[in-house]
């Protein structure tokens, strides 16, 4: 298993949510945070909270609808001078739930895509040489395994597009301690999530984050957060690599 403590990871959407879980686990483990949300005066309460665990925090901030911000941020991210090696691109948005799905706008699509596709595919590619060049680094990206609901279709289409991204990446990666993965933190009552879901945010732990403790060199997984709930990290780190295989 990885140990993570003093590697700096990047979360994105960390302000609140399985974002801000992700965080707070995180510290837990000692490992040193660079905090994302859309302003920086959303993330102030977790800011506060990792660094009075002992680890090393910042805040960046950046509309992912926003492509330019989003290359703003990372290169204030590279000006802290610090290396990544984890990426958790937590950050999605549900763009709106369209019972006459015949009458989706072309804006659901477009919207869905920069925020939910391509913001992270940029940080992917930001990131993933450097990680190369050191030898070591995990991305993780959350998906969605929503189906057959075409009400959400926008939303749908940019996690599978998401998919099919890391998928293809991280075959790049295959048996390198480099490792592109996919988590699914199950249908969670967060804002995104709606009230009614049937899963506390709380079940997603340590699911959602074992794959950047996984260390088989094995990428392109989808490892859905539940088939993990109420695990220890050390267990469902040896659940995810016996039970969870590449697809390629």
């Amino acid at each position: 298993m990885v140990n993570v403590k003093g590697r700096w990871a990047l979360i994105t959407g960390a302000a609140r949510g399985i974002g801000y879980l992700t965080a707070r686990f995180m510290a837990q483990q000692d490992c040193n945070l660079i905090l994302h949300s859309r302003k920086l005066e959303h993330t102030e309460k977790i800011l506060s909270e990792v660094r009075a665990q002992g680890v090393e925090a910042y805040a960046v901030e950046a509309e992912l609808s926003d492509l330019d911000a989003v290359g703003r941020m990372l290169a204030e991210i590279d000006s802290l001078g610090v290396d990544v090696d984890l990426v958790m691109n937590n950050a999605g948005m549900q763009i709106a739930y369209r019972n006459d799905y015949c009458k989706t706008p072309v804006s659901d699509y477009t919207e869905s895509f920069k925020i939910n596709t391509i913001a992270p595919a940029m940080i992917m590619y930001h990131f993933l040489p450097k990680m190369r060049e050191r030898g070591f680094g995990r991305i993780l990206n959350t998906t969605s395994g929503i189906r057959l609901d075409p009400q959400q279709a926008g939303y749908s289409a940019s996690k599978a597009a998401l998919d099919k991204i890391t998928i293809d990446l991280g075959s790049t990666v295959e048996g390198t301690d480099v490792m592109i993965n996919l988590t699914d933190p199950g249908w969670c009552r967060t804002d995104l999530g709606g009230p009614h879901a049937p899963n506390a945010p709380e079940s997603a732990i340590p699911g959602i984050v074992v794959g950047v403790f996984v260390d088989d060199k094995k990428s392109g997984r989808y490892l859905n957060a539940p088939y993990f709930t109420g695990m220890s990290l050390e267990d469902a780190v040896k659940k995810a690599e016996r039970e969870f295989n590449s697809p390629y």
